[in-house]
């Protein structure tokens, strides 16, 4: 939490010292302080600034980090930022990074620069690139790098620190090599502790780690990251369907998977694109958002259509009127706080066919036991409110119904949603509110029919 509010703190000094600078015109002081920061945390700034202070700032970033920074950025404020930028800025900004961010970035761009960026890099990089391209985006093979340090079983542990040597340098986060036969079979792995502990005789085969199983390249980036958090993985190998060494995954990949995971379930909630940016222009903003209220509409009418047909128990019982939105609210809460945590075991993979009945069973049980605590509480708070101990009954009878149906629906809704295929963070949210709000209204305004007329 400390580190979380230092961060914090010196953005703020940065965006700061950044607005003072413009305000001043002093912008070479600006470019200095900018340009000794992380790339990550330029990115950071530029997100955290208005569009047109963004392109300012965006001009004072020195060439050896405007990669690594469009990299960081989201998609949508990458795109603003490079719409600008030529085609030969464009190809020296994807020479500079590596072949995994090189295919997230190619990708971004226009598909008229596309083919121009990619006929523009040496052939080497362009192989590797279009190896990475061939992939899908959310898939093992879109992740992983090519930038992969291989060795045989065969030969000693003095020729393999002898090679390296002669590499002079190591890709970030190597913390394994990886073994393969002649014909680039992947046979297992060798880590770096083993090969500085043992005996310069020794050969690889004797040492290496042969139960290490590689990542198959179709298998999904949320499966990678599963694995990665599951074995505490620093790096791991990505192989084709012939086993055949095809790259490597690294940590630094899967923290933007589970980064881009959580970001889409909070934004989805809310019907916002994974991308949104705090400071886009108000009309974009303004569509992306007209859609989601016009579903919320349509479900508030389905609400107040419930409520029409007891307009003769409203005119009679006006105690009724004022309590009914109560049961609805009470529902929409309790079903949100199912939902989440449903989506949320969906996510990673704890909700199964063998476990289902055993979810939903104990939600339901929950919901009984909340039902019928703050069923008391709230039959107490209308009763001595209106002085009417059925008024207390039938609020409670409807709040413990509703809360059952919460539950239920909490649990049902997003496996249902998962079947079909349709990503039960963005529908889930709403369907559970409309059936809240109708259970919610139709059993209080039905028993109150039923019992106070």
């Amino acid at each position: 939490m400390a580190e979380t509010t230092d961060t914090a703190e010196k953005t703020e000094q940065n965006l700061q010292v950044l607005a003072e600078a413009l305000e001043s015109g002093t912008l070479h002081h600006a470019q200095g302080m900018l340009n000794a920061l992380h790339p990550a945390e330029i990115a950071h700034l530029l997100e955290s600034l208005p569009p047109r202070e963004r392109i300012v700032i965006w001009d004072l970033v020195g060439k050896e980090n405007e990669g690594e920074v469009l990299i960081n950025v989201g998609e949508e404020i990458r795109s603003h930022l490079i719409k600008d930028m030529s085609p030969e800025e464009l190809v020296s900004v994807a020479e500079g990074l590596a072949v995994d961010d090189s295919a997230d970035f190619v990708q971004s761009l226009p598909d008229a620069v596309i083919d121009r960026v990619l006929h523009s890099l040496d052939s080497q990089h362009r192989k590797h690139l279009e190896s990475v391209l061939s992939f899908p985006e959310d898939s093992a093979g879109g992740l992983m790098n090519t930038d992969t340090i291989t060795v045989r079983p065969e030969v000693t542990i003095d020729v393999v620190l002898r090679y390296l040597r002669l590499l002079g340098d190591i890709p970030d986060l190597t913390d394994n090599l990886i073994v393969v036969d002649h014909e680039n079979h992947y046979l297992g792995m060798l880590p770096l502790s083993q090969l500085l502990v043992n005996q310069p005789g020794k050969t690889v085969a004797e040492i290496m780690d042969n139960e290490s199983e590689a990542i198959p390249s179709d298998m999904q980036d949320n499966e990678v990251a599963k694995l990665f958090e599951t074995l505490d993985l620093i790096s791991a190998p990505v192989i084709d369907g012939n086993n055949v060494l095809l790259g490597r995954i690294t940590i630094d990949d899967v923290v933007d998977v589970i980064r881009d995971e959580a970001d889409h379930s909070v934004l989805s909630m809310a019907g916002l694109i994974d991308e949104e940016d705090l400071f886009a222009p108000v009309i974009p903003s303004s569509q992306r958002r007209a859609i989601w209220l016009g579903i919320n509409l349509i479900t508030a009418f389905m609400a107040s259509w419930v409520v029409s047909n007891f307009e003769t128990t409203l005119e009679k019982v006006v105690t009724v009127a004022i309590l009914m939105n109560v049961v609805a609210s009470m529902g929409g809460i309790a079903g949100s706080q199912t939902i989440t945590l449903v989506i949320r075991g969906l996510a990673l993979g704890q909700v199964s066919r063998s476990n289902r009945r055993w979810i939903f069973n104990k939600e339901v049980i929950v919901s009984l036991l909340n039902g019928a605590l703050w069923a008391v509480v709230v039959a107490a708070i209308a009763t001595l409110w209106f002085n009417d101990f059925s008024i207390g009954l039938v609020i409670a009878a409807a709040l413990i119904i509703n809360l059952v149906f919460a539950a239920s629906s909490g649990v049902i809704i997003p496996i249902m949603l998962r079947k079909l295929g349709i990503d039960p963070a963005i529908a889930g949210s709403v369907i559970l509110t409309t059936i809240t709000d109708i259970v919610g209204l139709l059993a209080f305004l039905g028993l109150a029919t039923v019992f106070l007329l």
